[in-house]
């Protein structure tokens, strides 16, 4: 069994009408044996588990072994990356993520972004830091109390 530090949400950084198949196809094309994501939660809500929890993933690249990954899809309009969850979409992830916090109740929910370095060393990982804007908002603060 893994140990679980964190559960990551993530963005998959495209259209909000990406189908898993189209996912699955980025992810062939990468060269990934396999997904980036453990679960990904569709515009209408619907979750669809990609790989098992004690399977890695390729979510963080130096941080797969100890994290679940966690994505929404979309996360990119107009040109530009931007949180696109529908509310559909956010009500999926606070009940997976409830559920993924009672199997690993000491795990840190976080985004990908989080996992950027703290550039200027103050403690806080600033908007210039980020080497990734996946989720596309603040998923420690949004869900702190899950």
């Amino acid at each position: 069994m893994r140990d679980i530090k964190y559960i990551v949400v993530h963005a998959t950084g495209g259209s909000p009408q990406t189908t898993i198949k189209e996912l699955l196809l980025v992810f062939k094309g990468l060269g990934w044996k396999n997904p980036g994501y453990h679960y990904v939660v569709a515009a209408d809500g619907t979750i669809t588990q990609l790989l098992g929890e004690e399977k890695v993933s390729n979510g963080v690249k130096g941080y797969n072994r100890m994290l679940v990954n966690v994505a929404y899809i979309g996360g990119f309009a107009n040109g530009k990356y931007v949180d696109t969850r529908t509310a559909a979409q956010k009500a999926s992830l606070l009940k997976l993520l409830g559920v993924l916090r009672k199997h690993y109740p000491n795990a840190i929910i976080q985004g990908h972004r989080d996992f950027s370095p703290d550039l200027n060393r103050n403690g806080i990982i600033e908007p210039n830091e980020f080497i990734k804007v996946c989720p596309c908002f603040d998923a420690k603060v949004e869900y702190k109390n899950v």
